[in-house]
């Protein structure tokens, strides 16, 4: 049986991640993830792919949500009170998509633009927000690229990390796949392609699509810096998707919200066939 082993956020999109005991899921995933995005003046979304250094970015959000306070290497921490209930909105978009956003004012902007050596300003969901996410199971999500909840098994990790040592590469650490809810006691590595619907603690999940991995994965998440080209090489020889992609993890919308927790017996209530 597989279980639950680790539960990651992350309130602002692109920047470092929170691991947790337990953490409540909403129907747009873990309560605070990806509820916040740094935009460039245009209100395009700034992520890892140009910005590596938005991984060593630490956030810390209150559990009520009204509190961010950011925090970067070498560099002074800045608290800002969140700002949910602005009548204005910032027009935002994400891979070609256009929402909404809060602005959340001069100070965060100000310290985003002079950590990322480039003018950009934080936005945040509005309550209003009703995105839909498409796949088998169509869900909602705040900022997330797609579905709200990527779930990853420790199988996949160390089968790509096999195939990385066999050719004298070293392993990489799951941060590099940056997941929301790890697992592991699968036979397999890819199981969680499998699964079409899933349950833990209260919650319920239902497969939307496999996860199509980018550049991010090449960034290192402790320094900040791009370490490519693996693992996007080692993927491509055993991992491709159409169009020429590649996949490791896979995504799930929220069928029931409820709470999860470390050590939560991860159950598969219907199984399907790989995409790949």
């Amino acid at each position: 049986m597989a279980e639950i082993t680790e539960l990651v956020y992350y309130p602002v999109k692109g920047c470092a991640g929170i691991t947790v005991g337990s953490a409540d899921l909403t129907p747009a995933g873990l309560r605070h993830d990806r509820c916040f995005m740094v935009v460039d003046e245009r209100g395009g979304f700034r992520s890892q792919r140009k910005d590596p250094g938005m991984a060593v970015i630490r956030p810390e959000i209150d559990p009520d949500g009204t509190r961010l306070t950011l925090h970067a290497p070498g560099g002074e921490s800045v608290a800002i009170e969140v700002d949910t209930a602005a009548t204005a909105r910032s027009e935002v978009e994400l891979h070609g998509a256009g929402y909404l956003g809060i602005d959340q004012g001069d100070t965060a902007a100000e310290w985003f633009s002079a950590v990322l050596g480039t003018r950009c300003r934080l936005v945040r969901v509005p309550p209003e927000h009703d995105r839909v996410t498409g796949g088998l199971t169509e869900g909602t999500s705040g900022y997330a690229d797609s579905c709200p909840i990527l779930v990853v098994s420790e199988e996949s990790l160390r089968d790509v990390n096999e195939r990385l040592t066999e050719r004298g590469l070293p392993a990489l650490p799951m941060n590099r796949f940056r997941p929301n809810i790890v697992v592991a006691g699968w036979r397999e590595p890819h199981t969680e392609d499998l699964v079409r619907r899933g349950a833990a603690g209260d919650v319920e999940l239902g497969y939307a699509k496999i996860a199509k991995r980018c550049a991010v994965t090449t960034v290192e998440q402790t320094s900040g810096r791009k370490d490519g080209p693996e693992p996007l090489r080692v993927l491509a020889e055993y991992r491709r998707t159409e169009g020429n992609g590649v996949a490791f993890g896979s995504k799930f919308a929220v069928l029931r919200a409820g709470k999860l927790s470390v050590g939560d017996e991860f159950g598969v209530t219907e199984w399907g066939t790989s995409e790949l």
